[in-house]
């Protein structure tokens, strides 16, 4: 079957269904954990993507796996944050905050891949980051700031995380095994994570243990360390369609994505990826009754102002 030669605009779709998937972790987040949302998402993009790519799994192996290795990890950390926000702030806020990536992308360009720091892009920087502070600020909770900082690191992860996506673009390495090594990383992490909240308590006192020796202050409790996720939930038929709904959407965002970025031109792809911010406030208001306080609309728009100004602003690194 041939796609339509949707270009840059296939960024419209990706930003459709991640702020889909969005809000799908939402409704599932009353019911299971970070951990667990990531590992159901992160298992069904898996088996998905390899279905997919069967034909070419003899051309699995690749010479950059340091490449795979950093996007991976970085897309996790920002997976798990940006999931940990949705599931505690409203759904345009916590989509809003992990689409600073760009003004992270431009950053990171900037320190590491030798781009020029133009005035323009200075200033879209700093009003990124006002938008940012007009976001979390007043409206938001002190007990939910520690939240929206997480969101906002998730946005600096993905940034690191487009930053070798962007270097494996430059290889020439396609986009099914990005995605595949990105869903396999992120599985193996994410239920690894969850095995650990089903070790007896006994092997916690091991490491007390251990600490105590090494002169740390122990609780002497008997419980888990705080760090530990919680054990897995039983899983429910009733749950099963969202589960599998967020790994679908998930998986249709990032090829989505993906083809923008190589057959788009990227000023445009970048931009239109900001619709997920749209998208996003959309079902917060139809399907959760979110309705933020003015200056967090106000953030949202500078935020996506800077973003586009930034994009707009970066200079090619020097040959």
């Amino acid at each position: 079957m041939t796609l339509p030669n949707l270009r840059a605009a296939w960024m419209l779709v990706a930003a459709f269904f991640f702020a889909l998937m969005g809000l799908l972790v939402k409704l599932e987040g009353q019911a299971y954990s970070s951990t667990e949302l990531v590992f159901y998402r992160s298992l069904t993009g898996l088996v998905l993507i390899v279905a997919i790519a069967a034909p070419r799994l003899d051309a699995l192996a690749t010479p950059h796996w340091r490449l795979h290795v950093q996007r991976s990890l970085a897309g996790v950390l920002s997976l798990w944050l940006y999931f940990f926000a949705l599931t505690r702030l409203p759904l345009a806020t916590a989509v809003t905050l992990n689409y600073t990536s760009p003004l992270f992308l431009a950053l990171f360009a900037v320190l590491w891949l030798g781009e020029r720091a133009s005035p323009r892009l200075l200033f879209a920087l700093l009003l990124g980051f006002a938008g940012v502070i007009l976001l979390l600020k007043p409206h938001m909770a002190r007990d939910q700031l520690g939240v929206g900082l997480a969101g906002l690191a998730s946005g600096v992860f993905a940034g690191l995380a487009y930053v070798n996506v962007r270097a494996m673009g430059a290889v020439k390495e396609p986009e099914w095994r990005i995605v595949l090594y990105f869903t396999l990383l992120s599985t193996l992490a994410s239920g690894l994570a969850m095995l650990l909240s089903l070790l007896p308590v006994a092997v916690w006192h091991v490491f007390d243990g251990v600490a105590a020796a090494a002169g740390a202050v122990t609780t002497g409790a008997v419980a888990a360390p705080a760090w530990v996720p919680s054990a897995p939930h039983a899983l429910h038929w009733s749950s099963l369609p969202l589960l599998l709904g967020i790994g679908v959407c998930a998986l249709i965002g990032q090829l989505c994505l993906t083809r923008a970025y190589r057959t788009g031109a990227l000023w445009l792809a970048s931009n239109f990826a900001y619709s997920a911010i749209v998208f996003g406030s959309l079902f917060g208001l139809v399907f959760q009754g979110e309705w933020l306080a003015p200056s967090a609309w106000v953030g949202m728009a500078v935020i996506i102002g800077a973003g586009v100004l930034a994009t707009f602003s970066r200079e090619p690194a020097p040959a």
